[in-house]
């Protein structure tokens, strides 16, 4: 087993230095085990990933408290055992053992999943090109974007009173998503849909991924997606377009926000459509802030519908008010770090790179 976990290391780390094995595994390697990982997880109600997870930390951490400490003095307490001087491993063992367990769980997590992150970027996959922005330009796309939620938060308000505790919804945002996932395809730079009957499970610690700040992830291990279970009406469409591009191969965050804007808004459902203009509103108002000014930036919030703004508002407040600052902070550390170790050299601020995507794309449209 040691040499095939080391065989498996170097294919890792071979493919993630070439680019042309990364792009190879996305396209043609990552579907085959998609296909096959998806419907056995789908077998399980809650999310199997988030479960491995948590057992893993558990072993990881109780394992060598249990061998090199506990059990040697339970059995001098209860006599189950002898405790003889050699009958128990000794550190470097237990300790060896914990090793080659993390490098079995890091070997499965870029096969399964992970290796996404070596693919070349969007602007390769498409053959678009970053733009330059002028004002201007910008300025056109901000009023633009700006009329387009106005336009939709008057005809949807009913959908800000929706509950995503219903099945109804929950089945045609997924058939609203899938539909377009289906459209686009590789002429888009993402693979086309490999389980047609995806399924969204709600994350086993919906809690304590609220209190840091997380609404959803891809479960690497397993081929599954989930969602925070205290996620609003308005923002499930988008963040499960989100999720599902994860799903999808797209290991990028500021892809991934690309591809829930660009298939949201591109719904023949109004609701799905208003979710994915909503979800970026944040990304948009900053750079507004940021390219044009504060008097701008304040020119244009009086252009967004009062009830937009107080939508927004409400959102923060939710959202703040089930943080644990210390968890949150923890929680962004970790994750730059993460994103940083797979090539995302703007680790967080990757998000917010959806602006760039959604011009460039409207560019080479």
């Amino acid at each position: 087993r040691h040499w095939l976990l080391l065989v498996l290391l170097l294919l890792v780390t071979l493919a993630k230095m070439i680019p042309l094995w990364g792009f190879i595994y996305t396209t043609r390697i990552y579907p085959i085990i998609g296909t096959l990982l998806s419907p056995i997880s789908g077998f399980f109600p809650f999310a199997v990933g988030d479960i491995f997870i948590a057992l893993s930390i558990a072993w990881v951490i109780f394992y060598p408290i249990y061998e090199i400490g506990l059990r040697k003095k339970l059995a001098r307490r209860y006599f189950f055992l002898a405790a003889k001087k050699g009958c128990y491993p000794k550190k470097k063992v237990v300790f060896g053992r914990v090793a080659e367990y993390l490098l079995w769980v890091y070997a499965w997590f870029y096969i399964a999943w992970g290796l996404n992150y070596s693919q070349p970027n969007i602007y390769d996959r498409i053959g678009m090109k970053p733009v330059e922005v002028s004002e201007a330009k910008f300025k056109a796309f901000a009023y633009q974007y700006a009329d387009s939620l106005n336009a939709l938060s008057i005809s949807e308000k009913s959908f800000f009173s929706d509950s995503i505790a219903d099945d109804g919804l929950k089945n045609r945002v997924r058939d609203a998503i899938l539909k377009e996932y289906n459209k686009i395809g590789y002429k888009e730079g993402i693979n086309a849909p490999f389980n047609q009957h995806p399924h969204a499970k709600t994350m086993v610690f919906t809690p304590l991924s609220s209190m840091s700040g997380v609404t959803g992830s891809m479960g690497p291990f397993f081929c599954e997606f989930t969602l925070n279970g205290d996620i609003l009406p308005h923002d499930y469409p988008a963040t499960y377009a989100h999720e599902f591009a994860h799903f999808l191969g797209v290991a990028n965050e500021g892809e991934a926000n690309f591809y829930s804007y660009i298939v949201c808004t591109a719904s023949e459902d109004k609701q799905v459509r208003f979710s994915g203009y909503h979800h970026i509103f944040f990304h948009v108002l900053n750079n507004v802030f940021d390219i044009l000014g504060e008097k701008e930036g304040e020119r244009f919030l009086k252009h967004i519908r009062p009830e937009i703004i107080q939508l927004a508002k409400s959102d923060r407040r939710y959202w703040l008010s089930k943080r644990c600052k210390a968890l949150d902070a923890a929680q962004d550390f970790i994750f730059e770090l993460y994103l940083r170790g797979n090539h995302v050299a703007e680790g967080r601020k990757s998000y917010s790179g959806v602006i760039g995507l959604i011009l460039a794309w409207e560019e080479k449209k």
